[in-house]
């Protein structure tokens, strides 16, 4: 039977840039072309009425900081205390990776690294079943300045980079975090590099341009996280 998955948008690419990149449902979408996405807007409001009521969900990133006092952001904390207590699957990608951790217990602040973009080696210190086929290392898009900081309790890491300890961090067998953005392309990493070079320095900017020579691997990633959701 086909998985009951909803999708919690946590923002929207920005305006400039949708008409060439999309929005971030489609993005997951093209990644994860045979799952289905109930879309619920949860950045504005938008919720499911219950945690039970689907077999798993996706929370993707933000612009904003889940440490920030928004009510959506508090609502949103909750509900993935719903979601581990109801057993559901959970995969959260960067602000989702950190909403896990934040929810359940752990701490996320601004890394003293400070911003970390473009393709970044991907390390796994924990091989899990679900890694087939399984790779020691990938690439992987990441576009953050907030980290994991404290894991949550039962929280387990998988994978680090050089700049980011806890990179993919699991809690139980049900709720996997990934501080990357396995649905970017190198097109659409680059456009927000670009836009926002003001906020993070040209040199930071230069440097993840520089680094999107690199393969990287969405594909790899994307075959772990549809495994993970199907082992029980």
């Amino acid at each position: 039977m086909e998985m009951k998955i909803a999708f919690l948008l946590c923002d929207h690419v920005d305006y400039a840039l949708r008409p060439i990149h999309g929005d971030y449902p489609e993005m997951f979408s093209s990644l994860f072309p045979d799952l289905h996405f109930e879309i619920f807007t949860v950045c504005e409001g938008h919720f499911p009425k219950n945690a039970n009521d689907f077999d798993a969900y996706f929370v993707n990133g933000s612009h904003r900081s889940v440490y920030d006092e928004t009510a959506w952001i508090v609502q949103l904390k909750n509900f993935v205390k719903s979601i581990c207590e109801a057993k559901k699957k959970y995969v959260g990608v960067c602000f989702g990776h950190q909403m896990l951790a934040e929810a359940l217990g752990g701490k996320v602040a601004k890394s003293e690294h400070g911003w970390c973009v473009g393709a970044h080696e991907f390390e796994i210190v924990k091989r899990e079943g679900w890694m087939l086929p399984f790779r020691p290392s990938l690439n992987l898009l990441m576009m953050c300045q907030d980290q994991v900081l404290r894991l949550p309790p039962g929280g387990v890491v998988l994978a680090k980079t050089e700049k980011c300890p806890v990179g993919i961090f699991r809690v139980g067998a049900q709720m996997l975090g990934i501080q990357a953005h396995p649905e970017f392309s190198k097109e659409y990493d680059r456009a927000l590099m670009e836009m926002r070079t003001e906020r993070m320095g040209k040199e930071v900017v230069r440097q993840g341009t520089e680094s999107l020579k690199k393969e990287v691997g969405q594909k790899r990633i994307a075959e772990w996280v549809r495994q993970f959701l199907q082992k029980k």
